[in-house]
């Protein structure tokens, strides 16, 4: 064969190919490629970093928020943390909190909007020592109560049980002094303080606030409404990414356990599967499925709305439907 029949037969074979090549359609919701730039975000917490904020941490480790297309940045908080003020004031994109601390803020014109409830139970409860006899919240008398005085769910408390000689005192942020006293109770999160007392050899008992009735969503995926109007791709992607990182944590907690203990060591590994595990029930009651994972309803956010304005926290111009993202 001369070099033009060769020519001519490689441009043949190179247009046939061309013709049989068939373009591949682009899969929807992809893993990011390095040639797209990922979109930078910020997720300031609530407080240091502990099992609550697990499904968030696992999104971030497990590549879930990468395969939106998101590069997210987890900021840890502590005591007051002002998640609110710096959701405000541009200082996070995004930040975790609880939906009755939405509610109190939107009466100040924040803005905030709830956007997934991973918690459909909240984790507040009273400790109480084992022998004080105490077995319910309305049998909360005669006792020092270390509580964060002026948060929502102490003035229900306060509102709705007898109390009789209960002395408040400032929530101390740890057990100890819970375990050298026995006359002692104090507010806490039920996959945390508990575990930590009764492995120090105290024999607590948990008394969950939320079967008095005040049982607000929490460490609720919060922003302002500004974000949701004007980047609703950005809001979908970060609710997608999330809940799967939720539903990676409470399937196994292992390697996100291992992350938050280096970031935070008073948690270690024993007190964060401890917490991964009772945190299936708050995430998950009553057989809840994991399709439904962080789903939100008026009801729920209507009779909370009520009993902050019974508290006098908020007035009757707040509006509960426009609280959170249907």
């Amino acid at each position: 064969m001369n070099k033009h029949h060769s020519l001519f037969a490689l441009v043949a074979f190179l247009i046939l190919s061309g013709c049989e090549t068939e373009e591949q359609p682009i899969p929807q919701n992809t893993i990011n490629d390095s040639a797209t730039p990922l979109t930078k975000v910020s997720l300031q917490l609530n407080w240091f970093p502990e099992a609550e904020h697990g499904g968030y941490y696992a999104a971030l480790i497990h590549g879930a928020y990468k395969e939106e297309g998101l590069d997210v940045e987890i900021i840890g908080g502590g005591p007051n943390s002002p998640v609110i003020q710096k959701l405000v004031a541009g200082q996070a994109d995004f930040i975790v909190g609880n939906a009755d601390q939405v509610l109190t803020s939107r009466a100040k014109d924040s803005n905030a909007v709830a956007l997934f409830a991973p918690l459909q139970t909240s984790p507040r409860c009273i400790m109480v020592h084992e022998s004080s006899g105490v077995d319910s919240l309305a049998k909360l008398n005669d006792m020092t109560l270390g509580i964060s005085a002026g948060r929502a769910f102490a003035l229900y408390m306060q509102k709705h049980l007898p109390l009789k000689n209960v002395k408040f005192v400032g929530y101390p942020g740890s057990p100890a002094v819970f375990l050298s006293n026995e006359n002692y109770g104090q507010q806490a999160y039920v996959f945390s303080e508990p575990f930590v007392a009764r492995r120090s050899g105290s024999n607590p008992k948990v008394l969950m606030v939320s079967d008095l009735g005040y049982n607000p969503y929490t460490s609720l995926l919060i922003t302002t409404q500004e974000t949701v109007d004007s980047n609703k791709d950005l809001i979908d992607r970060m609710i997608r990414a999330s809940k799967k990182g939720w539903i990676k944590y409470l399937e196994d907690s292992t390697t996100t356990d291992q992350h938050i203990h280096a970031l935070n060591e008073e948690m270690d590994l024993e007190i964060l599967a401890f917490g991964a595990k009772t945190l299936k029930e708050l995430c998950l009651p009553d057989g809840m499925s994991s399709d439904t994972l962080g789903n939100m309803t008026s009801a729920r956010w209507e009779q909370l709305r009520d009993q902050l304005i019974e508290l006098e926290l908020i007035d009757q111009s707040v509006d509960a439907n426009a609280a959170f993202l249907k």
